[in-house]
């Protein structure tokens, strides 16, 4: 009893400052000290400028040469493909209406890992974690661009063809994937960069994650939350229970163990990626359900997140 108190303590301190921050995001915008266009222009900050930042200087830091790193990425990309499969089979027979199909499994397997999962990964583990998901960051962006694009249009009313040129378009100008690809040569090659230049860069990385929660907290809306939806609980319950069960029974079954299990169950483990609002938005889904699930994932994850690293923790001792 002891031992499983003194875990949940442990995973208290990594899921309850981010709790926080994102009870503080909503605290101030009931107030009226945050608004609209702060939340607007802040998240649009942290995903051009100061979350590309962040992951630029944690791969610059790393030890690309590492072979173990790339087995975690290749792991999570194998990984997250089979769940994208199964969610569509599984979703496929539990959502009778199209228009919901697509948003349901793009809400389960699409995590927010650029912004939730790294600071679970930086509070549990430190630097170490910052730099390895960093890197599960980079890999798995690309990938969830490309599924989230593929299952809206599979179940889209309108039957829109894929277009692979716009796909391609999107992934290239993503600003996540063009800091970690001018990061990686720097890295692998050891190439020394300016001290000026790295601390500017530190000073717009050290800002990310409070402000990328705060807004996170801010753009939540509660009256999602009372709109009773099948579809919404189908993807929450697939998205902070099924998939970090599978993917972290299967990391550990492989061999991973200590910081990478812990990144593979943290990353897992975080809420459906606010970006899937957008996704579904531009492309003519249930925009409303996609809101739905954001806000149902982002409040429960803090406790099934603190629940699961209590389990994990005592099982992997």
């Amino acid at each position: 009893m002891n031992a499983f108190i003194e875990q949940l303590f442990f995973s208290i301190s990594v899921t309850g400052p981010i709790f926080i921050m994102l009870a503080l995001g909503v605290v101030l915008k009931s107030n009226g000290l945050i608004d609209e266009k702060f939340t607007e222009g802040g998240s649009r900050l942290v995903f051009n400028v100061t979350l590309p930042a962040l992951l630029f200087l944690s791969v610059v830091k790393a030890d690309l040469q590492q072979a173990g790193h790339f087995q975690l990425i290749a792991f999570a990309l194998i990984g997250n493909m089979i769940l994208f499969g199964l969610f569509e089979l599984l979703c496929g027979t539990m959502i009778k209406k199209r228009s919901d199909l697509g948003v349901v499994v793009q809400g389960a397997f699409r995590a927010n890992t650029g912004i939730i999962g790294l600071a679970y990964a930086a509070n549990a583990y430190g630097e170490e974690g910052l730099v390895i998901g960093s890197l599960y960051v980079a890999a798995i962006t690309v990938l969830y661009n490309i599924l989230a694009v593929i299952t809206l249009t599979r179940h889209s009313e309108t039957n829109t063809q894929l277009n692979i040129r716009h796909l391609l378009h999107s992934i290239i100008r993503n600003p996540l994937i063009i800091s970690i690809l001018i990061a990686i040569p720097i890295s692998y090659l050891h190439i020394e960069l300016p001290n000026i230049l790295l601390q500017s860069g530190r000073y717009f990385a050290d800002m990310t994650l409070p402000l990328a929660l705060l807004c996170t907290g801010a753009s939540l809306d509660f009256r999602q939350l009372k709109q009773e939806s099948t579809s919404a609980n189908v993807a929450g319950f697939s998205r902070l229970v099924i998939a970090p069960t599978l993917l972290t029974i299967t990391g550990y079954l492989f061999g991973f163990r200590s910081v990478e299990l812990g990144i593979i169950f943290l990353m897992s483990a975080a809420p459906t990626a606010a970006a899937s609002y957008v996704m579904a938005h531009s492309m003519g889904a249930n925009a409303k359900l996609a809101a739905n699930i954001i806000a149902l994932t982002t409040i429960a994850s803090t406790f099934t997140c603190s629940l699961g690293i209590t389990l994990l923790n005592m099982w992997t001792k």
